[in-house]
């Protein structure tokens, strides 16, 4: 168990930290590796495509400034992100991505699962959405998150911990 400021997580060499404006080109980089299964259909160029990612990547800043905005680090190597909103009555997950090669690697199932402690502890439903068409959509349905909405082409899911 690899121990990150209190918390244990099963993937050795896992850790998180603040991302910075260092870390900018790096989440934009991510950001854009999570849509391009979206983007595949669309029929747009490349400049297109860059363009409408980095109008989500800051539509998504702006929308969630003060979010707790973790970089994943796997030996100190940045692999991925997660961005949560902590409010009174809930724990919005807004972010959860790895780049393509570490994903299905049980690093996101590790960092759900602290995320439901946290739940459990403080008695708060975990909400998200979530491209309808995504791998990811399955993963919540492992973890027993159920589709509470649809917005278009995103799946509004909540977790809500035992009583």
């Amino acid at each position: 168990m690899t121990s990150i400021s209190g918390k244990h997580y099963a993937v050795a060499g896992l850790s998180l930290r603040d991302a910075t404006v260092a870390d900018d080109e790096f989440l934009l980089e991510l950001y854009g590796s999570t849509r391009e299964d979206e983007l595949h259909g669309q029929g747009w160029g490349d400049a297109q495509k860059q363009a409408f990612v980095l109008m989500q990547f800051n539509a998504q800043r702006r929308c969630y400034p003060e979010g707790d905005n973790k970089l994943i680090l796997l030996y100190q190597k940045r692999i991925g992100r997660v961005l949560v909103r902590r409010t009174d009555d809930a724990i919005l997950l807004v972010d959860i991505s790895l780049l393509p090669e570490y994903r299905n690697a049980g690093i996101g199932s590790e960092l759900l699962k602290e995320l439901l402690r946290e739940a459990i502890s403080s008695q708060k439903p975990v909400r998200l959405h979530v491209l309808k068409s995504s791998a990811a959509v399955r993963l919540y349905e492992r973890f027993a998150f159920v589709q509470t909405g649809e917005d278009g082409a995103y799946l509004e899911m909540v977790w809500s911990p035992p009583s």
